[in-house]
């Protein structure tokens, strides 16, 4: 809604907002929030709201444990799951300490300062989101369960595609939500769905990310259904990839192949925040997941594709990152890793225009591999000077350990 502080103090009044969320999250992208009565907004803007740090993943410890959310009036959101007379909204924060010196694992921040240095390198990064997610059925405890909601394939459609409601809802809600969803469909798996929505600039699009999954996960189980975005939900079924597209301003050659170059080129120091979890090296490598750093025009077996261009800018899509990146670090590092491509002009691969999941050995052998566990990712990591000279220590220590 792009608010002032002042319109949201008038909105609040005149739409009967009750509740506040004020929203963050910590180091590896799991929302969390604190709720405030409406009348405690004014305070917020001007002084903070205190909250006990030392109970969220890497945010300290007892013996410094204050930490104050700033709310952001720009990112007003309502919540349209809660009540029409009493509402509830959501705004994003960022994080200071008391003293009012920034907080250096508040990620949302991180991004701001990759933004930033990317204008100041006369550069401006787009992205567009595409997460899939499995809808499981819950038992008589309400507990998941590992039946999935339907048995259908991709792109089927109803009866046997199940999700053709949830999904409607869904995107109702996130329009709803001021988010514009493009498009939706059954993906591979059973029970796996995919809702895809619209480029923006860099902090929107984290930020949509992390509303989609909160959206994604309320309707479902409004519905009575589990929202499962783990890697590798079913052992032998497909993972739900986090395909990241990404475009750059100026649209030219040289900045477009060198955000690719740039993206190739650090792709294994960033992988254990693209993939955190043991579950992420469970999906690379099969089921057009990738496992080799490679890019082509179209190619879905490739790390990097340029989909063909039907209307609007070029992009190309990374398809190794899964849901449980923290998108805030991920679209920061990969901000970097494009201007370090277009700025310092890294050679481009030639393109690898073959079906890399049905290659032989021998052609395998002439590729780069992605790191085949969360061991070997959080080594690289820890040992790159890319992610040290761009990502605080504690953040690379938390990750790394």
């Amino acid at each position: 809604m792009n608010f002032s502080e002042k319109e949201v103090l008038q909105y609040v009044m005149e739409e009967d907002v009750k509740f506040v969320r004020l929203a963050f999250c910590d180091v590896f992208g799991v929302q969390k929030n604190v709720s405030v009565l409406a009348e405690e907004l004014p305070r917020a803007f001007e002084h903070g709201i205190a909250f006990d740090a030392s109970a969220i993943t890497g945010f300290g410890d007892e013996a410094r444990s204050d930490l104050i959310l700033h709310p952001e009036p720009e990112t007003l959101t309502p919540l349209p799951w809660r009540p029409e007379h009493g509402r509830v909204v959501r705004m994003f924060c960022h994080i200071t300490y008391p003293d009012g010196t920034p907080f250096e694992c508040d990620t949302r921040s991180l991004l701001k300062r990759a933004v930033a240095d990317a204008a100041a390198a006369g550069l401006r990064f787009r992205f567009g989101a595409e997460q899939e997610f499995y809808l499981f059925e819950l038992d008589e405890n309400d507990q998941p369960t590992n039946r999935p909601y339907d048995r259908a394939g991709y792109m089927d459609i109803a009866p046997e595609d199940r999700g053709e409601n949830i999904r409607r809802e869904i995107c109702l809600t996130l329009e709803q939500m001021g988010i514009r969803p493009e498009s939706s469909h059954h993906e591979e798996g059973p029970g796996q769905n995919e809702i895809d929505f619209r480029y923006s600039d860099a902090l929107t699009a984290a930020d949509n990310t992390m509303s989609f999954q909160t959206a994604v996960r309320t309707v479902a189980r409004r519905n009575g259904l589990f929202a499962d975005f783990s890697p590798k939900p079913i052992p032998d079924k497909p993972g739900n990839g986090f395909h990241i597209n990404m475009s750059v301003d100026p649209e030219n050659d040289e900045a477009f192949y060198g955000m690719i170059a740039g993206m190739l080129s650090h792709v294994e120091e960033i992988t254990a925040f693209l993939n955190p979890s043991e579950d992420s090296y469970r999906r690379l490598g099969q089921r057009k997941a990738p496992g080799y750093v490679s890019w082509s025009r179209e190619n879905r077996s490739q790390l990097v594709r340029v989909p063909a261009v039907t209307g609007g800018s070029r992009r190309a899509e990374l398809r190794s990152a899964d849901p449980t990146t923290n998108p805030y670090l991920a679209f920061s590092l990969l901000i970097y890793a494009a201007i370090d491509g277009i700025t310092n002009k890294i050679p481009l691969p030639a393109p690898a225009d073959i079906n890399l999941f049905r290659a032989d050995s021998a052609t395998l052998a002439g590729f780069r591999k992605l790191p085949s566990s969360l061991s070997a990712a959080r080594a690289l990591a820890g040992s790159s000077e890319f992610v040290a000279s761009h990502l605080p220590e504690s953040v690379v220590k938390i990750y790394c350990q």
